[in-house]
């Protein structure tokens, strides 16, 4: 059982995979802090200033006694859900056009690894000169 899992854990798929989702990590931050950033600001401004991180739909709001929160507000925060899915189609979208491009590569490299195809045989010497007998036998 363990020769299986150290073949299983230190094949080159598995060490790849996980490097791929360390990247994926990285890349997920990268995207998250474009958006949050810069995409949402932008279109905050485009729309009269809005700030998409505090559009919320409250249901109830927050009872106060003073300066202590007796019930704490209940809302929607669709705002933030806004700048989830633009995170989102932006990693999709990514992660399609990369994969798109290295099924690309590989159809490249197996068109180049493919033999060419061989030029079709003609008949061989034995083959002619057994023509040319039966041709003669026949005279």
């Amino acid at each position: 059982m363990w020769k299986e899992f150290k073949k299983f854990a230190f094949k080159g798929n598995v060490l790849d995979m996980a490097v791929g989702v360390i990247m994926g990590g990285a890349f997920g931050k990268i995207v998250t802090s474009v958006v949050n950033d810069l995409i949402m600001p932008v279109l905050g401004y485009l729309m009269a200033g809005m700030d998409f991180k505090t559009m919320k739909y409250v249901m109830s709001p927050a009872v106060m006694d003073g300066e202590t929160v007796v019930k704490a507000e209940a809302a929607i925060l669709y705002g933030n859900f806004i700048q989830n899915v633009v995170d989102f189609l932006i990693v999709a979208a990514s992660i399609f056009l990369f994969v798109k491009l290295i099924n690309k590569s590989k159809e490249k490299l197996i068109k180049q690894e493919a033999p060419a195809p061989a030029a079709p045989k003609g008949p061989t010497q034995e083959e002619i000169l057994m023509e040319i007998r039966d041709l003669l036998k026949e005279k």
